[in-house]
């Protein structure tokens, strides 16, 4: 019964979203489920859990990690391949999302946040795991920087970015940003090696 009623709260937050293009509140969800106010708080005691909820149904697929045996381009290539899909299904639930962190933001420097405040963070350890096998050929300053950067690309910004500025197709989004992707990782290979006593330092 208890995740019966979880998932048909979160498919209808879902469906609203789709809809909508906007987070709609616990009660509205309660409403459109059928469900009592108290019940669905009990599942959802704010927006931010509700998000929550909604990007970890949207983005579960690739917040996996398995140990294998490729390189860390090829991880990063893999990665970026398997999430463009997910962000096009999902777009107006990612869009929400990155609106509800904005606002809250806001309302948080004015003091007038009144909910614990939705945290992002999925795509560091995602990432992490993606550049490892990359360690021996960086220096340490160069694979945290790489990290950080990486993290700018890989997410629903830059896919809006380029949705919505540039127009592009969803294979130019994908070229471009797998383009930017490698001249970032070339950028710190090329960075590490002409770093003194890079080689001594990326075996720490």
């Amino acid at each position: 019964m208890r995740a019966s009623t979880f998932k048909l709260l979160l498919d209808t937050a879902m469906e609203l979203i789709q809809q909508d293009g906007h987070i709609p509140t616990v009660a509205e969800v309660a409403v459109r489920s059928n469900v009592s106010r108290a019940t669905a708080y009990r599942y959802f005691p704010s927006r931010s859990a509700l998000i929550t909820s909604v990007i970890d149904a949207s983005l579960e697929p690739v917040r996996s990690l398995a140990p294998d045996e490729r390189g860390g381009r090829e991880r990063v290539h893999e990665l970026f391949k398997k999430t463009f899909p997910r962000f096009k299904e999902f777009e107006p639930q990612l869009r929400a999302a990155a609106q509800l962190a904005l606002e809250q933001w806001a309302l948080e420097r004015a003091g007038l946040l009144e909910e614990e405040p939705y945290r992002r963070g999925h795509r560091i350890r995602i990432l992490e795991h993606a550049i490892a096998p990359l360690k021996g050929e960086l220096t340490p300053v160069a694979r945290d920087r790489l990290h950080r950067a990486l993290s700018v690309l890989y997410g629903i910004e830059s896919y809006t970015i380029l949705r919505d500025m540039w127009d592009l197709s969803d294979r130019e989004m994908e070229k471009t940003l797998l383009w930017m992707a490698d001249a970032l990782i070339d950028a710190s290979v090329r960075e590490s090696g002409e770093a003194p006593g890079a080689r001594r330092q990326s075996r720490k």
